[in-house]
């Protein structure tokens, strides 16, 4: 789209340069036939502009849209990072339990073999000589209450080593239980780990879409602000040829009408009044010493001439191209001189706005006009000190203000050198 404006843009002043010196031995129906391409070129360049800021519009829906989806996905993000967090600790902790674990098994199983070994001997010991070993220490008893007294002793000893012995082995199975156990959970924190790796996988994915939809519409944005400025440059380039066009046509009819009325009246009168006229008409803007009057009464001065912290975007060091004269919503705006009003439209980031075509390459220009506030028409020529409009708020605006800039030949120059 951006293309196809600049081919436009290139053909227009190739066009316009064409046109140029053509104006000037013209006739009115040349002038007229010129005029109609430039109101078809004007109205070709207000819709790529009107294209451009649908798509700036849509653009800016969609990166909003895709910075809220951006967000929930970091909360998301956020979430999953302290789960793997969480997971990492469960499974040190789960490692360090099995390593507990690994150590009270092989002490256990060390107790457990000491004391086979200390029951095997024994065994051993007492079965040495069969059955003889119990029965020399019963049949050794001095007294009935002595053999009672050692058949007890003997049990007790054969109880308590069988009681080790058991105890050892439910200990044993137990370490051998809660190992598996342990070996269960640790296996589930890894595979909980592992998904949520993925998930982790998934949302970085989706965090790197969407930066790179805001990238792409961060562009489009930025591509039809361009493609509104230079809409913008050709509708100035157009209004300029064809307030040029108005002028030479006013002049053709001019003096149309100045040879009419040579054949009704005397030569001599009509040549006198003719000359009288022209004198004042050209003298009407140069008078005064060039200053311009002020367009707004009453008016507080908010902002002035140079660069500054722009109050919306906060730039700072933006170049101020006029002055901004604050006054309440519907102030009549006066024009500052005489001459041809070529803009009486919706200007960018103007707003509704007026530009007046004062010759010499002289203009003046009006911004922020309220919605219904312009009171001239584009072509329309107005006198020093003339309504034109009235003061609103559009486009990039803080509050009810007439933006006033003074334009030598396009370029704009400080206002309080004119007025």
């Amino acid at each position: 789209m951006k293309k196809t404006v600049s081919v436009m843009a290139a053909v227009l002043t190739a066009a316009l340069v064409f046109q140029s010196g053509n104006v000037q031995a013209g006739s009115i129906s040349d002038i007229n036939k010129q005029l109609n391409q430039l109101n078809n070129q004007s109205q070709s360049a207000k819709q790529e502009k009107e294209d451009a800021a649908a798509q700036k519009q849509q653009a800016q829906h969609y990166k909003n849209k895709t910075m809220q989806h951006l967000k929930l996905v970091l909360e998301q993000l956020n979430d999953v990072s302290e789960q793997l967090t969480r997971v990492a600790v469960d499974i040190e902790n789960t490692e360090d339990n099995l390593r507990k674990t690994k150590r009270e098994i092989q002490e256990a199983t060390d107790r457990i073999a000491a004391r086979e070994k200390t029951l095997e001997s024994r065994v051993r010991l007492m079965y040495t000589d069969g059955t003889v070993s119990y029965l020399d220490v019963l049949l050794s008893s001095t007294s009935f209450n002595d053999f009672i007294t050692r058949i007890d002793s003997i049990k007790m000893i054969v109880d308590q080593d069988q009681f080790l012995l058991d105890e050892h082995k439910k200990d044993k199975a137990l370490v051998v239980s809660k190992k598996k156990e342990l070996d269960a959970q640790y296996a589930y924190a890894k595979s909980l780990y592992t998904i949520k790796q993925d998930v982790k996988k998934q949302l970085d994915a989706k965090e790197e879409e969407k930066q790179r939809l805001i990238a792409s519409y961060n562009e489009r944005i930025i591509e039809a602000d361009e493609i509104s400025e230079e809409s913008d440059q050709m509708l100035v380039q157009i209004a300029g040829k064809r307030s040029a066009l108005l002028q030479q046509k006013n002049k053709l009819q001019a003096e149309q009408a100045a040879r009419a009325a040579r054949a009704r009246a005397a030569a001599a009168a009509a040549a006198a009044k003719r000359s009288s006229g022209s004198t004042a008409a050209a003298s009407s803007y140069m008078g005064g010493s060039g200053v311009l009057a002020m367009p707004v009464s009453g008016y507080r001065l908010s902002s002035g001439y140079g660069p500054r912290t722009h109050p919306i975007s906060g730039q700072v060091g933006k170049m101020h191209t006029g002055i901004d004269l604050a006054a309440p919503q519907g102030t009549d705006i006066h024009a500052a001189e005489g001459g041809v009003v070529i803009v009486a439209e919706w200007w960018s980031g103007y707003g509704n706005t007026v530009v007046i075509d004062h010759g010499n390459g002289l203009w003046t220009l009006y911004g922020h006009i309220r919605n219904g506030g312009i009171k001239v028409r584009t072509g329309q020529t107005v006198k020093r000190g003339e309504k034109i409009a009235e003061v609103g708020s559009t486009g990039n605006s803080t509050g009810p203000h007439c933006h006033f800039e003074v334009r030598e030949n396009n370029s704009p120059v400080n206002p309080w050198n004119y007025l």
